[in-house]
């Protein structure tokens, strides 16, 4: 899901400005959804697709990243450069997390649970893995919700690394075509693909990941981009209406058609595209924040939404918190970055890489 590119290797400028433009609008969404629970109404009724775009970009990434690395690197050392790179974040995350849900005044979680319950909760989520429903809302990661997205994006890392890197273009499109359609059929059978973080909904995690993922890295492998003018903007754009567009009477063909068709060829026009000057700075602060704020900001939507749903403050209250919150969350998560990821990163290589 966040990828960084190797520095030995030509950037793609635009691909980490768009995941940043992804990871900006599903933090906008989330604050929204404290208010509009019922995706109707909510003004961004498709923001949840930033997670399969994530996904799509990530698959592009990776085998741009390490398909022409195997034959100087192995499958343990694959393991371990992506964990340096992602699982930092992930301990952060769960350690924000369980902190907010202690001191959480608004939390109305599972009258039986206990500090020991938190105390598990956090040593797995360590581990990436689910645990007990303290929280009450059947989330498969209770400390950090969207923890249950870098969980599929460390399966299919290892699916990758043990079997898909070394399929041939005609498997691997076959690969994807089936995933497209198992996405199109649960899709349209649900009326969207906004779940996957529950244990209810677990198996559609898997469903939502195995298509962007492998498609990223099939466009990758026939390297059909599109190049065109004012690429960032337009592809931003793009993406932004995606997200914005009303609910349709067949919208969860809207939405695999979103992700089977939109989304490759707004990746393909990102990684065609070129950046200078004022567009290349904001892609690569909105690339360094990304990941970041992705993985750091849930805890304190907890808080948000319960303090809403117990308090029941009005709109004009609401908004100067939610645009206090929106701020803060990027500030924090450039601090984590420079002042914990990057030097607990750089510990690791050195160490272990």
């Amino acid at each position: 899901m966040f990828t960084s590119l190797s520095p030995t290797k030509a950037h793609y400028p635009i691909l980490d400005g768009l995941r940043g433009v992804a990871a900006i609008l599903v933090v906008i969404f989330h604050l929204f959804e404290a208010y509009f629970p019922v995706m109707a109404n909510h003004p961004m009724h498709h923001g949840y697709l930033a997670v399969d775009f994530f996904f799509l970009l990530s698959g592009f990434v990776v085998g741009y990243a390490y398909d022409d690395r195997w034959n100087t690197m192995s499958v343990w050392q694959f393991f371990k450069i992506r964990l340096v790179r992602l699982h930092p974040f992930v301990i952060a995350g769960v350690l924000i997390g369980g902190i907010s849900f202690w001191l959480d005044p608004f939390k109305m979680g599972r009258p039986d649970s206990t500090f020991f319950d938190l105390v598990i909760a956090v040593l797995l989520g360590f581990l990436l893995m689910p645990s007990r429903d303290i929280r009450g809302w059947g989330e498969t990661h209770q400390l950090n919700g969207p923890c249950w997205s870098l969980l599929q994006e460390y399966i299919a890392n290892i699916f990758y690394a043990l079997f898909v890197r070394k399929f041939n273009k005609i498997a691997l499109t076959i690969l994807v075509i089936l995933s497209a359609i198992a996405l199109t059929i649960t899709a349209n059978w649900r009326g969207d693909v906004g779940t996957g973080w529950s244990y209810e909904t677990f198996w559609i995690a898997f469903v939502r990941m195995m298509f962007p993922f492998f498609a990223g890295l099939l466009l990758f492998r026939t390297g059909k981009l599109i190049k065109m003018r004012f690429a960032f903007p337009i592809s931003s754009l793009i993406l932004a209406i995606l997200f914005f567009l009303p609910t349709f009477k067949f919208n969860g063909f809207y939405e695999a058609a979103s992700i089977i068709i939109a989304f490759p060829l707004i990746v393909a026009i990102g990684a065609g595209g070129a950046v200078s000057g004022a567009w290349a700075k904001i892609c690569k602060f909105a690339g360094d924040i990304s990941y970041p704020i992705y993985i750091t900001h849930y805890p304190f939507i907890y808080i948000y939404t319960m303090w809403i749903a117990t308090k029941k403050p009005s709109p004009a209250q609401i908004v100067p918190v939610a645009i206090g919150l929106f701020f803060f969350f990027i500030l924090l998560a450039y601090a984590l970055l420079k002042l914990y990821d990057e030097p607990v990163r750089k510990w690791l290589k050195r160490k272990y890489l």
